[in-house]
């Protein structure tokens, strides 16, 4: 058992949770949270189209609120639907954009590339101007049209010509949805939704996020990643070897030891850009009993829409200070925001009228014995005897299901998508997902050239993040250009393997 679990502090910290004392709001007018939305690639400009379609009937009624949403893909016919549905939407409220990134030709492209140094010397200054650099693109690259698969390096390539050299459009637009953030007269939480799947979203939120959160906000907005996971509907494409080096970058990020070892060699750029922390959202569950794709999506983004948009934002709200408190240790502020270590990943999820939780956490895509320190069932039924009754019962199961430290809590909520139950799992690790396994299987089977094209983040610092180091035995982070480049973090972490066989040296080679 994890020494946490054991610890009778931990337990009467998740008691205070229970007790609601530190994170629900007691006021009957609370002061509302504004979200704010940008979604990535085909999945996340879908899923921004559905929520604007899908808006609780007194979203905006508040004052102090303000709505900004931004859908950035390569293929216009995929932003078209978020234009023509944000015309219902209040102009002196909310901001709308979209953003559709050019596809520039072979020549272009790499010209732009040729240039990268110069673009991130001005960005950071502290920046380390490699004299080996060359573009991270086979120079025998076949660019794709719109709507073509596009690979996540390649992904990544056009955006930063577009954010750094291309009239700088999708710069102009996330410093416009940035000031349009700090317009809102309340509270604000920022969502970067992406399908972990999708090439372009995955490729491009790594640098999105970075230029939005260090940039723009200057780390003081808070920034939450949502990565929609893949399900058996999906195609074969984005269930494939890529989720292997997007969990890993993920990881990198998210877990503050891990994201030490990156910014030890290139600097606080690549700090984690998601402040307020990261979910996944499993399709697994609705698929398996809609067997229809279409269908599968459409309810989940209802259900997220719900939980992110109802009841003025509150359950959104309330669920972060609820996280913040569950990863603080114990000598922590409760207003500190915490760092989650290699548990950053928290698992929104939802069960309908049937109180189904037979091999939930298989449907989640969990793996082993995952067990929650804590959760809620947040719920807009009704309350009745009878009603009260099946959701105490749906407790009870629940908490046979994923045993936490503590039973988990019934919260009444004002959520619209009736006829469901929302929760939020939190303090998994990438070794408790099943795509993780997944993915690394498939990862292993690919040849060289096809592994470097289903990586995006530090491409431009020469680190193929999920291979191991060439000078460095023992590390993460292979050279493109043969030499010194890698990062400080040990391969097996990266594997989801034991590394303590390494830690004695990682020690030594940090002194140096």
């Amino acid at each position: 058992m994890p020494e946490q679990r054991k610890d009778p502090i931990a337990k009467k910290r998740m008691e205070a949770l229970k007790r609601g004392k530190v994170h629900r709001i007691k006021e009957e007018q609370p002061m509302p949270t504004a979200v704010h939305l940008i979604g990535i690639g085909k999945m996340g400009a879908d899923y921004i189209a559905s929520a604007v379609a899908n808006a609780p009937e007194n979203f905006l009624t508040d004052e102090r609120q303000r709505f900004t949403a931004l859908a950035v893909d390569l293929d216009d016919r995929n932003l078209a639907p978020v234009r023509k549905l944000a015309e219902k939407l209040p102009p002196n409220k909310a901001q709308v954009r979209t953003v559709a990134l050019e596809i520039p030709d072979r020549n272009e492209l790499f010209s732009s590339l040729r240039r990268y140094r110069e673009f991130l010397k001005l960005e950071f200054p502290r920046y380390y101007w490699n004299p080996n650099y060359e573009p991270w693109l086979p120079e025998n690259l076949t660019i794709p049209e719109p709507g073509e698969p596009c690979p996540r390096a390649l992904a990544k390539a056009i955006y930063g010509r577009a954010y750094y050299e291309d009239t700088q459009a999708i710069e102009q637009e996330l410093e416009a949805f940035a000031k349009s953030v700090d317009a809102a007269k309340c509270q604000s939480i920022v969502c970067i939704v992406f399908g972990l799947g999708d090439s372009v979203g995955s490729g491009i939120v790594v640098d999105l996020a970075r230029h939005l959160s260090n940039v723009k906000f200057g780390r003081r907005a808070l920034v939450q990643g949502i990565g929609i996971v893949p399900c058996d509907g999906d195609s074969e494409a984005v269930q494939t070897a890529e989720l292997f080096p997007v969990l890993n970058e993920l990881d990198c990020m998210l877990d503050q030891e891990k994201n030490k070892g990156v910014v030890q060699v290139w600097g606080d750029l690549y700090r984690d850009p998601f402040t307020a922390g990261f979910m996944l959202v499993p399709q697994q569950p609705v698929w398996e009993k809609t067997q229809d794709i279409e269908a599968t999506r459409q309810k989940v983004y209802r259900e997220l829409t719900s939980f992110l948009l109802d009841n003025q934002s509150i359950d959104l709200y309330e669920s972060l200070r609820m996280l913040n408190w569950i990863g603080a240790p114990p000598s922590q502020h409760a207003a500190a925001r915490s760092q989650y270590g290699k548990q950053w990943c928290h698992i929104f999820g939802f069960v309908d009228e049937v109180f189904d939780t037979e091999d939930l956490p298989k449907k989640l895509g969990l793996i082993g014995d995952f067990n929650p320190d804590y959760f809620e069932l947040r719920t807009s039924y009704a309350r009745s005897e009878e009603m009260d009754k099946k959701l105490t019962e749906l407790a009870e199961k629940m908490n046979k299901v994923f045993a936490p430290l503590i039973e988990p809590s019934l919260i009444q909520s004002k959520i619209k998508e009736k006829g469901s139950v929302q929760f939020i799992l939190p303090g998994a690790s990438k070794t408790d997902l099943e795509i993780f396994f997944k993915g690394r299987n498939s990862y292993d089977e690919i040849d060289w050239d096809e592994k470097l094209m289903v990586h995006s983040w530090l491409l431009e610092l020469g680190v193929m993040l999920s291979e191991p180091a060439i000078r460095f035995n023992g590390m993460a982070g292979e050279c493109l250009w043969g030499c010194a480049c890698w990062v400080v973090v040990p391969y097996e972490d990266i594997r989801g393997e034991d590394s303590s066989n390494v830690r004695e040296q990682l020690e030594e080679i940090v002194k140096l």
